[in-house]
């Protein structure tokens, strides 16, 4: 469940986007160092948004789609029975569902609150930033399907190790006596942003024909404008940097510091992750570009496993409900778990 679908928070007056600030900017920065760069920086990047705009489509009506149904509901039915049960149905419904993690705070808030196990949650958590059905297909359609099926397996196992560590060492003092003791407040403010209550955490009815309600239309609406806005201008700034990063990175420094085989570039590139992540949409051509200038599979699976579940929604997620010592294993766990992927997919690929 990645960080998709974002409404602008209500501020007072006007607030500047700087995603947007950064596309206007880089043409004018190039144009004044290098200006005959500027014109095939821009053809790549409009180039290849028109390649995944297939993909992006596809995105913002699934998303779109799942949104009014009121399909977050269902999330629920995964902290409900037996925590065996419980972690291996979190850690699905986290890589699986498309809504991002700053969203079910509130949601996360209220199942603690009414008993619901910290290693269900943490499965959860763990999973959630890292695949979903937009970000499925957009990195299918980037990376190839083999990359995307083998990042959603990652999540999902990233999910469970994360979820039965935690189980088994629930008594122990890292994890006993987790939460702040400070109410937690969503982090962005769509319509699935609601503050939740152990009341009506549960409640909730799946309209799968959301068409025949005037509400739900209009939510379905609303998403679809929303999600084309987001990953339009993340995946246009990420295609511009890309351009930036073929032509001025030099790709024997890539293949040097990130190529070859080994635990090496795979751990590099899991402690790079978060500070190089943009967010999991914009990361997907950054890695498409050093997997061109080469970096090995290894590393790129380590990176964006890494970055995506320390990526600040995803991260500030977690801190806004656990004491730091749960979000300092939450981070350890994220990349034990990412380093294994990076290892288990440069066997592969």
């Amino acid at each position: 469940m990645a960080d998709t679908t974002h409404s602008p928070t209500p501020a007072k007056g006007w607030k500047i986007d700087k995603a947007w600030v950064a596309i206007v900017l880089i043409p004018l920065v190039l144009a004044v160092f290098e200006p005959a760069e500027v014109w095939p920086m821009i053809t790549f990047a409009l180039t290849a948004l028109m390649h995944t705009a297939p993909f992006i489509l596809f995105a913002i009506l699934a998303v779109a789609y799942l949104k009014s149904t009121g399909a977050e509901n269902l999330l629920a039915r995964a902290f409900a029975g037996r925590e065996v049960r419980m972690i291996v149905l979190a850690a699905l419904a986290g890589g699986l569902s498309p809504f991002c993690s700053c969203e079910v705070i509130p949601f996360i808030a209220a199942l603690l609150a009414v008993g619901a196990p910290l290693s269900a949650v943490m499965a959860f958590w763990l999973s959630s930033p890292l695949m979903d059905p937009a970000m499925f297909a957009i990195t299918a359609g980037t990376l190839g399907t083999g990359f995307a099926v083998a990042k959603t397996i990652a999540a999902v196992s990233i999910g469970l190790f994360g979820g039965f560590t935690v189980k088994a060492m629930a008594k122990t003092v890292l994890f006993s006596d987790p939460l702040k003791n400070t109410p937690a407040k969503a982090c962005c403010a769509s319509s699935g942003c609601g503050a939740g209550s152990a009341a009506d955490v549960y409640a909730g009815e799946v309209k799968w024909r959301f068409w025949q309600q005037a509400d739900r239309r209009t939510t379905f609406r609303d998403t679809a404008f929303e999600n084309l806005m987001f990953l339009g201008k993340w995946l246009l700034l990420a295609y511009m940097i890309e351009a930036l990063m073929l032509r001025f990175i030099p790709a024997d420094m890539v293949a040097q510091v990130l190529g070859g085989s080994g635990i090496g570039p795979i751990l590099l590139a899991a402690i790079v992750g978060a500070p190089a992540y943009l967010n999991g949409y914009a990361a997907v051509p950054m890695v498409a570009a050093l997997l061109e200038q080469g970096m090995s599979n290894g590393a790129a699976m380590s990176f964006v496993i890494a970055g995506g579940v320390s990526c600040i929604p995803a991260a500030v997620a977690v801190w806004a409900l656990v004491k730091p010592r749960v979000f300092a294993a939450y981070l350890g766990l994220a990349v034990i778990g990412a380093i294994v992927a990076g290892l288990s997919w440069g066997a592969i690929a």
